[in-house]
């Protein structure tokens, strides 16, 4: 099948290491194509080309289908776009393929996008679970406490995180925000406004990589609207802030 074009800038040494080395195992011609389309992959998810970032991972996965980083940049992106199924056929791919479980909570979510609320529940409840990173223990926590509040288990949704060491110890920790927005969430739901509002604030404070929308939350509760200017506006201004 016809292969999308590279950009001329990439050479495929820009991919992580990690990967570098799952990629070892091919000849070396191929491994450098495959590397160089994975590089496209998150090139083109950062431009919002969803289609154009599913056709460097497809072709990286026809280049080197037993690679577990090749699926898995294929998984995440069947995720990005909401494939759930194939999406979670790909994880569980990755998850044979390599040994590891570090996809789990990718997979306990697409079982919540295909409706499944209960099977996601069990699949978070795994033995597997307890073999994650912090990091990946923080978005699992995340994505059940979302399930919870889908159940409109709105009080079981906070003792996900409230029962979370990761939330009173991993404040600094890059994923520590995302836990502190889950939690503010869930206290909206409750309708404790002001609470929620806190916890959005110690969110957007620790959110240094722009991961969440804390920030805008919180002006939302303050009762804070951003408005679009147009192009004949002062250039580098993207929005300001007009009171309701």
């Amino acid at each position: 099948m016809p292969e999308p074009a590279i950009d001329e800038d990439v050479t495929g040494a820009e991919l992580d290491r990690a990967v570098h080395a799952e990629l070892r195992t091919l000849s070396k011609e191929n491994a450098k194509g495959v590397a160089q389309h994975l590089v496209m992959v998150a090139r083109r998810l950062a431009e919002d080309d969803s289609v154009g970032a599913l056709a460097h991972a497809e072709t990286a996965a026809r280049r080197a289908g037993r690679v577990a980083g090749v699926r898995e940049s294929l998984g995440l992106v069947a995720y990005h776009v909401g494939d759930w199924a194939r999406a979670l056929r790909e994880f569980r791919t990755v998850r044979r393929l390599s040994g590891s479980s570090h996809v789990l909570p990718y997979m306990v979510d697409c079982e919540r996008g295909l409706g499944r609320p209960e099977r996601a529940l069990e699949l978070a409840r795994s033995a597997e679970a307890d073999t994650l990173a912090p990091a990946e223990r923080a978005e699992l926590a995340v994505v059940v406490s979302g399930i919870r509040r889908d159940l409109g288990q709105v009080e079981a949704s906070l003792a996900e995180l409230a029962q979370s060491p990761l939330l009173r110890t991993g404040r600094g920790q890059p994923w520590w925000a995302a836990l502190a927005y889950a939690y503010a969430e869930g206290e909206l739901a409750r309708g404790r406004v002001t609470a929620a509002r806190e916890w959005f604030a110690r969110a957007a404070a620790s959110d240094v990589d722009g991961r969440t929308d804390a920030a805008e939350r919180l002006d939302e509760l303050d009762g804070t609207t951003f408005v679009e200017l147009s192009e004949d506006d002062d250039e580098g201004e993207s929005g300001e802030r007009a009171d309701d």
